[in-house]
């Protein structure tokens, strides 16, 4: 039998949410929270609510007037046969690649012979035959350096949580090789194989009995897997109270050096850790971050088998990657917000002193040396030279060095484009470029005649662009600070402020928002809408002053920084308050909450994905001491009081006309809670908003969605946002 509440969810009222008040007081400031029940998913109440939700949601947006119309065009752009690779990676005579293919749901790991040879081409491992219901996804592949085995990651349902598999690469058989939980949610997880191909370094998550539940997406640790042996014998490597190893002078012989150790990189809850390792040595680099705050520590595990202490979290090493022979080099915001890089030799005392010993090989400059370390690509050594990842407040451009720190010939680069994902191939580098108005291409670079080919490797797009520009404003933020604004519209447009438009950003984490081609905006340019994407403070689009002055107590920039890039976009007739639109994830989705309620005249419509809302409570989920760095924590009073000030789910008020929103979220999401997004919708709808909640079963924070379902979220978003705005679809 239906229950009543499902029964009301089907008819354009929402849901009615029962309110049970628990108060809180964090400093002597008291905090009442009338939805903290909508928290437990496990409460048989709380699964009711949520699907009467989802109800109400179905029943509004299957109504849409557009919505078959644009389900049309979706699905044509969506599951066209746009072919895109992506993750290259050169190990022996073998060029691996992630492959898309639309329709198939998810993503297939694919070799080939070379980056110019389509017909080499072979499917390695494609998870749409293991899984037909497309739930299986890749997380990331590590080859061998010789590229007969390769250990892949996989998980399900979005969830993230991935085990590996091996993988002969001739025979594409999986060989039975088979660790648990080496990948997680958002702390992510690596792999590094030893030279020679017998075995492997991997992150380590607590395994069953050895940690209570709360604490088994954490302390992640360092282990060796010796192929053929059970995992159980897997060696330990770092992570829990390590020595970490130096060299002093023997007194008796001033010139030799011995070891010696003293205690080392501890344990920690948060730590976040990458792997890498060199063919030619067998070196191992592991980087641990804390938590999500953007500080590194380095380790390297050297040719006697012993880690050392290269770098601390306050020595602000962000990245580290061999280069020839001994060298190390290493990106470091040591006086330097928008980075150097420093060389350091791998041998005797350097040992010791660590990146105290390390010198500079190119200094800090006006643009600002991208740091990713899931992404060991932004900071690459070749045979010939160092190839570096810049960035020039929201565009990337890869610069090169030769072996003597000396500027040498780049690869040629889309204008206001994002070149990136590079990888060495012989004597040559590969790299992606792509634009707003380019679709993603692979290119060539060969550094000993300068010279760049595109190869066979591109995105033949379903639609294109050929009939809009992209023009680069600064909007100017409540400080004074000016911000970029990437406008795409029609050319030839009339500025008068007649036009849909969507403004989207993120700002937050150091992370760089850069340019993209994404097909799907055709939908919205062929009705007239202008589109926007602001690099906003929180970013490191600028260095990590930027990155800085958008995080713990300075959060509220961000906001400021997205308010105005909206307020320019009314200001300079592309559009005004009734036609404008925001959209952000994540936490792009806390944007979107901070933006609705600190301006809710400015907007008509807000999207939000997978969105984070009650600040108080965020540090509490299965997560999210690892957001504690780049947000703060409610023990710390000025952190509190900062968190308070702009909590999107404690600044709603009764009374107040808000845009019209809708969240999306999805039940597996290992990274934000989606009970952020429950709470958020009932005190919205308590206030008199007009707010729909729609949660996926069968996905989690985005990343290994089957395209069935991205198809779907964006036929919702597209026709809701067409009837919010008053656009009528041709």
């Amino acid at each position: 039998m239906i229950s009543l509440l499902l029964a009301c969810a089907i008819t354009l009222t929402p849901p009615a949410t029962t309110k049970s008040p628990v108060t809180d007081t964090y400093h002597g400031v008291t905090v009442t929270d009338d939805y903290r029940w909508l928290e437990d998913w496990s409460a048989p109440a709380v699964k009711e609510w949520s699907n009467a939700q989802n109800a109400h949601a179905r029943s509004v947006l299957d109504a849409l007037p557009a919505v078959d119309k644009v389900r049309e065009q979706v699905t044509k752009i969506m599951s066209a046969q746009s072919i895109s690779y992506s993750a290259l990676h050169q190990a022996g005579a073998t060029l691996f690649a992630i492959k898309r293919q639309p329709p198939k749901q998810q993503s297939m790991l694919v070799t080939l012979a070379s980056a110019n040879d389509l017909s080499s081409e072979k499917i390695l491992l494609d998870p749409n035959t293991l899984d037909p219901k497309g739930l299986t996804s890749i997380d990331w592949f590590v080859p061998s350096f010789d590229g007969t085995l390769v250990a892949v990651s996989l998980s399900s349902g979005g969830s993230e949580s991935g085990d590996v598999h091996v993988y002969n690469v001739a025979t594409g058989k999986d060989t039975g090789e088979v660790v648990p939980r080496v990948n997680g949610g958002t702390a992510g997880g690596s792999l590094a194989w030893d030279k020679d191909g017998t075995g492997f370094f991997y992150t380590r998550y607590p395994r069953a009995g050895e940690r209570p539940e709360a604490d088994m997406d954490f302390y992640t640790q360092v282990y060796f897997h010796k192929l053929g042996t059970p995992t159980k014998d897997d060696v330990y490597e770092l992570g829990r109270e390590n020595p970490k190893a130096y060299l002093k002078i023997k007194p008796e012989h001033p010139k030799e050096w011995s070891l010696g150790r003293k205690s080392g990189f501890e344990l920690t809850r948060i730590a976040e850790i990458m792997l890498a390792s060199d063919d030619d040595t067998g070196r191992v680099l592991c980087t641990v971050q804390h938590g999500d705050g953007g500080t590194f520590a380095i380790y390297l595990r050297d040719t006697n088998e012993i880690w050392r202490h290269i770098a601390d979290y306050d020595d602000k090493v962000v990245q580290a990657a061999f280069g020839p022979g001994n060298t190390l080099f290493l990106i470091s915001r040591q006086d330097a917000p928008r980075g150097k890089i420093l060389s350091l030799e791998l041998e005797g005392p350097a040992l010791v002193e660590g990146v105290k010993a390390a010198k500079v090989f190119v200094p800090e400059g006006k643009d600002a040396i991208v740091s990713d370390f899931t992404d060991p690509s932004v900071l690459l050594c070749s045979p010939h030279a160092l190839f570096v990842t810049y960035q020039l407040g929201g565009p990337n451009e890869i610069r090169v060095f030769d072996h003597y720190g000396h500027p040498a010939a780049a690869p040629a680069q889309l204008p206001i484009g994002d070149a990136g994902g590079m990888c060495v191939a012989g004597l040559k580098v590969l790299f992606n470029d792509t634009s707003y108005v380019h679709p993603q291409a692979w290119f060539e670079f060969d550094p000993g005649t300068g010279k760049t080919a595109e190869t066979a490797l591109k995105v033949s797009a379903p639609v294109d662009f050929d009939d809009c520009e992209v023009v680069r404003e600064f909007a100017t933020s409540k400080d004074g600070t000016k911000v970029p604004v990437n406008i795409l519209r029609k050319k030839g447009i009339a500025l008068d402020g007649s036009h849909p438009c969507l403004v989207t950003a993120y700002g937050g984490y150091g992370v760089n928002i850069t340019p993209s081609f994404r097909s799907t905006l055709r939908v919205y340019l062929d009705e007239g809408f202008v589109w926007a994407q602001a690099n906003i403070r929180g970013g490191a689009e600028y260095g990590e002053e930027w990155h800085r002055q958008g995080a713990l107590l300075n959060k509220q920039n961000v906001f400021d920084d997205f308010y105005a890039a909206c307020k320019f976009m009314v200001d300079s007739k592309h559009t005004s308050p009734a036609k404008l639109a925001i959209e952000g994830g994540s936490n792009g989705g806390l944007l979107m909450g901070a933006a609705l309620t600190q301006h809710p005249d400015a907007f008509r419509a807000v999207v939000s994905h997978v969105g984070i809302y009650d600040m108080l409570r965020v540090e509490l989920s299965s997560n999210g001491a690892f957001n504690i760095p780049e947000f703060g924590t409610v023990k710390d009073e000025a952190q509190f009081k900062a968190l308070y000030a702009y909590s999107p789910y404690h600044h709603v008020k009764d009374g107040v006309k808000y845009p019209s929103v809708i969240f999306l979220t999805g039940a597996n999401d290992p990274r934000v809670d989606p009970m952020q997004s429950r709470k958020m919708t009932a005190r919205l709808q308590a206030a008199g908003a007009d707010v729909l909640l729609r949660t996926s079963a069968n996905s989690g924070h985005g990343g290994g969605t089957a395209l069935s379902e991205r198809i779907e979220q964006q036929v919702d978003v597209v026709s809701w946002l067409f009837d919010r705005l008053g656009v009528s679809k041709k």
